[in-house]
């Protein structure tokens, strides 16, 4: 009943992944506004054919192909992504048609995606890119099999555990930071173990890598925090391995070590559950799950736990599901575009200023 991801901005993140030079929006020049002006921060330019009112009656495959040949005069681009859009699907724009037509170098992927595919899911904007970069033998079909799957589990957990149940969710920015970044510090202080468990996704990883990088160290007779993170760097598209490989090379240097790899970056639907599996071996007694928490079956843990989201409406479900504590993070995309290292959290933040307060 609220509003949720949209399919076609999916669908540019998927081609950024895919380290594509240039994004044309077949539609009106407001679709998606927001989301193509945070890509540019990654690098990549995205376009508009602006389609108005009497291209929605008589078409505007005359407007793609020439935005097509300007994106290929002023960028010399190696790979362009054409997303459709309500506007262009719902009158049925031939993409591949115009591509055809517009004969450039590069190689262009035609997406034919919109806000009503299927049921709406964002995920199924993904798809799209995914099957259509498999047809021109940019990934392997296993890969985009693989991916494909990735993501519907991922439309499951939404619609069961997430903000995608089909009901209104009041949008809610959780518990009180100081008071859990104090309680957090105390448990270290007297002697609890605590596991902190990195199940991101994309670019948000370099957010919510943050809490591994706190100096809890400074206690005195600090127990070491056992660290479990999604930070295989040999899985998935170019652009989310190197995500992946940034942050583990960033931690080496300050000298945290990660105990456990549970799976890549886009594995995070099925890392949660191989995190939780990972905890019945080890004597803990505070569990933190920072990313996409409502990935992990919590309920079966049987302690206290914290979960770092950046969905407001997330808080309700994940305290519904078991989740003692909750903290969010807000405008984690609009944070970690155009970035390769890890960044401040507004909690991580908290936890160093009380840390440094109480050691000086």
């Amino acid at each position: 009943m609220h509003p949720r991801p949209s399919p076609i901005a999916a669908s540019l993140y998927t081609l950024r992944d895919l380290n594509a030079d240039v994004i044309i929006l077949h539609g009106p020049h407001g679709c998606c506004f927001r989301t193509g002006r945070l890509l540019e921060n990654d690098g990549v330019r995205v376009l508009t054919t602006a389609m108005s009112e009497n291209d929605f009656i008589f078409g505007a495959a005359a407007k793609l192909e020439e935005t097509l040949k300007k994106a290929d005069s002023m960028f010399s681009p190696k790979l362009v992504g054409v997303v459709g859009t309500c506007a262009s699907m719902i009158i049925g724009e031939d993409l591949k048609e115009a591509i055809q037509n517009a004969d450039i170098d590069a190689t262009v992927l035609a997406v034919e995606s919109h806000g009503g595919l299927s049921e709406g899911d964002n995920t199924e904007g993904a798809i799209a890119v995914l099957e259509s970069a498999s047809k021109e033998g940019i990934i392997e079909d296993k890969e985009a099999e693989r991916q494909s799957k990735m993501l519907k589990l991922a439309t499951e957990i939404e619609k069961t555990r997430g903000m995608a149940q089909g009901k209104y969710i009041a949008p809610s920015y959780g518990d009180d930071k100081k008071k859990i970044a104090k309680m957090l510090i105390e448990k270290f202080q007297n002697g609890e173990k605590v596991a902190i468990i990195l199940n991101a996704k994309k670019e948000t990883s370099y957010l919510f890598a943050d809490i591994l990088k706190i100096p809890f160290n400074k206690i005195k007779d600090v127990n070491k925090p056992l660290i479990i993170a999604n930070l295989d760097d040999n899985i998935g598209l170019p652009r989310i391995q190197q995500h992946a490989q940034n942050i583990k090379e960033e931690l080496k240097k300050e000298g945290i070590e990660i105990d456990i790899i549970t799976g890549g970056l886009d594995e995070y639907p099925i890392t949660g559950k191989k995190a939780a599996e990972v905890l019945e071996n080890y004597d803990v007694d505070f569990v933190i799950v920072a990313g996409v928490p409502h990935a992990l079956p919590v309920e079966t843990l049987g302690m206290d736990t914290l979960a770092i989201t950046d969905g407001p409406r997330l808080v309700e479900p994940l305290k519904e599901i078991g989740y003692t504590h909750v903290v969010t993070e807000l405008d984690a995309h609009a944070k970690t575009l155009g970035t390769d290292k890890i960044v401040a959290s507004d909690f991580g933040d908290f936890l160093r200023v009380i840390l440094d307060y109480q050691i000086h």
